[in-house]
This record gives structure tokens, C-alpha cells and sequence, in this order.
């Protein structure tokens, strides 16, 4: 199976072909450009440089969240785009789970960390096994207060991500002495196209027409909503894209 993968959920794009578990090409970049601009082209130059075109991609992968808004929307339509014009499959994968997959380590706690502003983080809990890797506590906005709460049963704990090494001070502040904790090495603190392929490839293939990014919080938009309206929203009038 000849797999796309396209990661734009936060600032780095990554992007990937995979055939089967094998890495065919990869790219990842981490400038602060806009994405919906990049992507497209990066995607055409990807299948130039391997002597494929879209056509030949079976499945399309996408990270769904959470992330940036925008990033969200812009990998989400695209590979929605790609996967209903061509009659192919599509997949959505947890963005948090893409940079969980990237630690290797046993009877170790996990937890991908995505800063959501205001002591807020996006997060889950995950670990890695023979089996793979298993989400234990699902992706949720949390304030990283109740989060390091929550974790504080855990005796081992890797933080992953970049953003986790800017909250480390107060991590490691609200952290109990007698709990191991350790931060990801650079190289593993951005997302690989790779890892999200793999993920893919034993994906559900998702409904292309229902398929929706996973914020895990209210847009600015929707929060206005049920401010103006007492908290009451007509689903029937609404449809997230």
C-alpha cells in the first residue's frame, strides 16, 4: 500500500511516502511560513522526486488534531481533497500520538505535550509496548495543572515535545522528588511524517465526508456563539469543516 502522510497541526510540516511500513521520502521543515501555501508544493515535489503522482497513493494520512486551527484545516482539507477526488482512503491520527510514537521506551509513561495558551496544554498520556503504542489517558485541554496532578501516580514520565521544554521549570516545580521525569532530545521533540504514516497504516479509514479535525476545544467562533446565545447551539445550523 502506497501511503501519503501530511502533518500541519503546528508550526513544523511534515510530510511522507511510505509503501507498506517502508519510508520511501520524507520532508520536514519548521519555519514559521504559512502552510497552505508550502504544502502543495512540497507534496508535488515529494512524488516528483520518487517518479510518483497522486495517483498512485492508495491511502492519505492526516494528523487531526489538536493543533493549530489553521494548520488543522489546511492538512485536513488537503488530504480530504486528495482522498475524495481519487477515490482513496483517508486516515486521521491523533497529532499527539505522532510525537508519542516517536519514544521508545518501556514501562515509561509518555505524554506529548502541545501548549494551548493561558496554562493551558493539549495532552494525553500514552505508552509503548510490543504491541505498539497505547493511549491511557485520552487527548484532552487541560490545564497543566491538572494534568501534572494526574501524573503524579505515574513513577516514570517522559515529556515529549518542544513545547514541553518551555513549561519544564514549572513541571518539574509541581513534580514529585520520588517520580522519574525526563524530557525528550531535540530530535524527537518535532513530528515526522514517518511515524504518522506507520500510525496510518493500521488505521480505520475514516468517512471522508463527516471526517472533521479534532480541536479539543471551542473555536473563537463557536465560543462567540454560545456566549450570545446563552449557551445554546442549533447543530442543525452549524457544520465544522
Amino acid at each position: 500500500m502506497n501511503i501519503l502522510a501530511i502533518d500541519t497541526s503546528n508550526q513544523p510540516l511534515s510530510i511522507a511516502i511510505l509503501k507498506d511500513e517502508e519510508l520511501v521520502a520524507t520532508t520536514t521543515t519548521n519555519q514559521s511560513k504559512n502552510h497552505s501555501v508550502t504544502l502543495m508544493p512540497q507534496i508535488a515535489n515529494l512524488l516528483s522526486s520518487v517518479g510518483m503522482k497522486a495517483t498512485d497513493i492508495d491511502r492519505f494520512v492526516v494528523a487531526k488534531g489538536p493543533g493549530s486551527y489553521t494548520g488543522l484545516r489546511i492538512g485536513v482539507t488537503t488530504a480530504k481533497t486528495f482522498a475524495f477526488t481519487l477515490g482513496k482512503e483517508l486516515v486521521g491520527i491523533s497529532s499527539l500520538a505522532v510525537l508519542a510514537d516517536g519514544i521508545n521506551v518501556e514501562e515509561t509513561m509518555i505524554v506529548p505535550i502541545f501548549d494551548a495558551r493561558r496554562d493551558n496544554v493539549f495532552t494525553g498520556v500514552y505508552s509503548k509496548g510490543s504491541n505498539g503504542l497505547t493511549n491511557i489517558i485520552p487527548d484532552q485541554h487541560i490545564s497543566l495543572e491538572n494534568l501534572l496532578e494526574k501524573t503524579k501516580k505515574y513513577q516514570r514520565i517522559i515529556f515529549v515535545g518542544s513545547d514541553s521544554h518551555k513549561l519544564e521549570k514549572q513541571i518539574l516545580e509541581k513534580m514529585d522528588e520520588q517520580q522519574e521525569i525526563t524530557f525528550s532530545s531535540m530530535e524527537r521533540d518535532y513530528p515526522q511524517a514517518y511515524r504518522l504514516g506507520l500510525l496510518g497504516l493500521k488505521g480505520k479509514p475514516a468517512d471522508i465526508h463527516s471526517f472533521v479535525p479534532d480541536y479539543l476545544r471551542l473555536t473563537q467562533a463557536e465560543s462567540q456563539w454560545l456566549e450570545n446565545h446563552q449557551g445554546r447551539v442549533d447543530e442543525a445550523l452549524v457544520e465544522k469543516i
